[in-house]
């Protein structure tokens, strides 16, 4: 390894340090540690070839963050002299894809006192009031959603109201619900979220199987949605570490 250090040095070690950067952002397998420390330069190529180069698209969404918000800063203006509900709508969705959830839960508040029938607007300020720890808040509009449309946004309408239900004491409900969310779907948030109401409950060998079938979807799993799913896979492992077996 040495040898080959010297003759790309000093881009070998760069391509060492990119890569540790992007492992260290990114957490994929533990194993690509070792590859890009034990095998220098060449492992870190490897590992950039394999591992951050498919991340490029990925990576694409990011740079949507100044169009995104010169389009903020334009519906910002024009809600001054036109405050109907599609613009406030819309303000409210690129508020939630800029991090902006107060902001966003506002604008969709005033989205529906403008006009009041959208069900994606009730939907969405729900789901702005649960990110912000108001599960009391955001029982009626995910109540509403669930209500018209149970299947709403591929089933995580469900399963982030018994997630409500959960935060709120009511865990018959929750769970009564989770049990339906996941008949039907297979989304790693809502499986880690039944886990985190079993835990609380005791039932750690029921919220291990729950955080064991996060990890069992990986294998099988196309490696772009392996690289979306990363954080709940993160979430899975930190929950089977902390439980007794």
């Amino acid at each position: 390894m040495f040898f080959f250090s010297h003759i790309f040095y000093p881009w070998g070690i760069i391509l060492q340090v990119l890569a540790v950067v992007h492992f260290i952002r990114r957490r994929p397998d533990n194993y690509w540690f070792y590859v890009i420390v034990f095998l220098g330069p060449p492992g870190a190529l490897i590992y950039l070839l394999v591992e951050a180069l498919p991340d490029a698209g990925l990576a694409r969404q990011s740079f949507k963050v100044f169009p995104r918000r010169k389009r903020i800063g334009q519906l910002e203006a024009m809600v001054r002299d036109n405050p109907s509900a599609g613009n406030y709508e819309e303000l409210g969705d690129l508020y939630m894809d800029d991090g902006k959830i107060a902001q966003a839960r506002a604008a969709f508040d005033r989205a529906i006192a403008a006009r009041g029938d959208t069900l994606d607007a009730f939907y969405r300020r729900g789901v702005c009031a649960l990110q912000l720890g108001d599960a009391a808040g955001a029982l009626p509009d995910l109540e509403r959603t669930v209500g018209k449309e149970p299947d709403y946004d591929f089933y995580r309408a469900i399963g982030l109201l018994a997630h409500a239900y959960a935060r709120t004491g009511q865990r018959e409900k929750a769970e009564a619900l989770f049990r339906q969310a996941t008949m039907k779907s297979t989304k790693s948030e809502t499986y880690l979220n039944f886990a985190d109401l079993l835990v609380s409950e005791g039932r750690n060998a029921e919220a291990r199987e729950w955080a064991q079938k996060v990890l069992d979807k990986k294998p099988t799993m196309p490696g772009y949605l392996r690289r979306r799913e990363r954080p709940w896979f993160r979430s899975a492992n930190k929950l089977l570490k902390r439980l007794p077996a």
